[in-house]
């Protein structure tokens, strides 16, 4: 089995596309096959080389190797000028001036439904020449059998007056010279398919098999675009996803697996997946799942692992013990500063927060016994802060959040933080006492 993944590098790789590279990457690993990446690069106008690297990039964060390429469809044009030459040798194509307006007249005098035939000329661009009988069918692996009757299907463009071939017949060539078994890409090509078709039968190469994927929605149903919010493999790699979650829910995107079943590694997909059971129906990103996924592998990473990943992620060193008191509460790496920077960078500053626990009755009377409580707790870790804290819940006959909930905004700057024995323990002593002394010296200012 040979697959390719052809992008067109004309900006960043989409999920879409991204989970037809994965498609492609899964049907070789599982059938020891080769994946071949080309670049599909004619579009000279948007493609650039900052696009071409953005592509590489997502494709190498998410695992994705190759194992021919990245070939440059534009430096192909030598090879496309034979085979174009070769088929006006051979009479299966013609150059034609024929123009829109000249097609339409056509059809006005022939039928609507009569594909356009034009005549040799000596200059123009080039056409191929379809039969008038019979019909040009796609067998497709998802979609089925689709026919496409020759008489109504015009004779098709292959290359513009100055030479340069034009999409379906750069495509066609490409594949066959690289020797293409199964070619698996979005439903939105099933349309170029015959055309691609008649330009292999021209060329009596031995067309390749063909799988088109359905579209991915949002959860509202539309067409998944940027308004769902993360469209590109860079946005869910900036928004702190995995690239084995990421990997792992865009599999599941219609690829027919139960649904109890969801949590894979790369290579037990590549043994399980079967283009036959992919479903002809859209199937629906929905980002909620995907941040499930994340957790579930974030959480199977290691604490080594994680920390490696969020260091990475937040360009910060020594972030060891944070990482261990929040990988519980956290699904993205994005989470993880958010909620543990405080001990780091010093408490944000919440005003209403402030207001709402420290600022209320009795606050400052808690918030002043709980401070001689840790002043006293010997030694200061996790067991003696809950024992001091769980102590003034009990001398003081207050409820558990009375107490950590004025401690949790002194020293945070916010209601939400890892857990309280946890953060003030890793804070230290001294630096949680000087942070509810400055959240004392506050409540004091604003009373006078």
């Amino acid at each position: 089995m040979r697959v390719r993944f052809a992008p067109s590098p004309t900006g960043a790789l989409h999920i879409g596309g991204a989970r037809t590279a994965l498609y492609n990457w899964l049907l070789a690993r599982g059938h020891d096959g080769t994946l071949v990446l080309r670049i599909e690069d004619t579009d000279r106008e948007r493609s650039t080389a900052e696009n071409v690297q953005q592509i590489i990039d997502a494709l190498e964060w998410l695992n994705l190797t190759w194992d021919e390429g990245p070939i440059f469809q534009s430096e192909r044009a030598p090879r496309h000028g034979e085979a174009l030459a070769e088929l006006l040798d051979t009479a299966h194509a013609y150059h034609s001036s024929a123009t829109k307006d000249d097609v339409l007249a056509y059809k006005e005098r022939h039928g609507a439904d009569r594909g356009f035939r034009g005549e040799p000329e000596a200059g123009g661009a080039v056409r191929l020449r379809v039969p008038d009988e019979g019909e040009t069918v796609v067998e497709d692996i998802i979609f089925g059998r689709t026919s496409f009757p020759n008489a109504s299907m015009d004779d098709p463009v292959i290359a513009r007056a100055d030479g340069s071939p034009v999409y379906n017949f750069a495509v066609a060539v490409d594949d066959l010279d690289a020797g293409i078994t199964h070619v698996v890409r979005g439903v939105d090509h099933l349309s170029n398919t015959p055309k691609q078709l008649l330009v292999f039968d021209a060329l009596g190469g031995e067309a390749p098999r063909y799988a088109h994927l359905p579209l991915l929605h949002g959860p509202d149903g539309r067409k998944l675009s940027k308004r769902h919010g993360a469209a590109s493999v860079q946005e869910l790699r900036e928004a702190g996803y995995l690239p084995e979650a990421v990997d792992n829910y865009i599999a599941l995107l219609g690829a027919g697996f139960a649904a109890d079943e969801e949590h894979f590694s790369l290579d037990e997909l590549a043994r399980r997946f079967r283009l036959e059971r992919v479903s002809k129906n859209p199937a629906v990103f929905d980002e909620r799942k995907l941040r499930h996924i994340n957790g579930r592998w974030l959480r199977e990473l290691g604490l080594d692992e994680l920390t490696a990943r969020l260091e990475a992620y937040t360009g910060r060193r020594g972030l060891g013990g944070a990482v261990a008191i929040a990988s519980e509460k956290i699904q993205t790496l994005a989470e993880f500063w958010p909620l543990v920077g405080f001990l780091f960078d010093g408490p944000t500053d919440d005003p209403a927060a402030f207001e709402r626990v420290i600022g209320r009755d009795g606050g400052v009377e808690l918030l002043s016994a709980t401070r001689e409580a840790l002043a006293s707790a010997e030694p200061f870790n996790e067991e003696t802060v809950e024992r001091a804290l769980r102590g003034v819940v009990e001398s003081r006959g207050a409820k558990p959040g009375q107490v950590f909930q004025p401690v949790r905004v002194a020293i945070a700057g916010t209601t939400v933080s890892p857990g309280i024995f946890e953060s003030v323990a890793l804070l230290g002593r001294e630096q949680t006492l000087a942070r509810i002394d400055r959240a004392l010296e506050r409540a004091s200012t604003k009373a006078h």
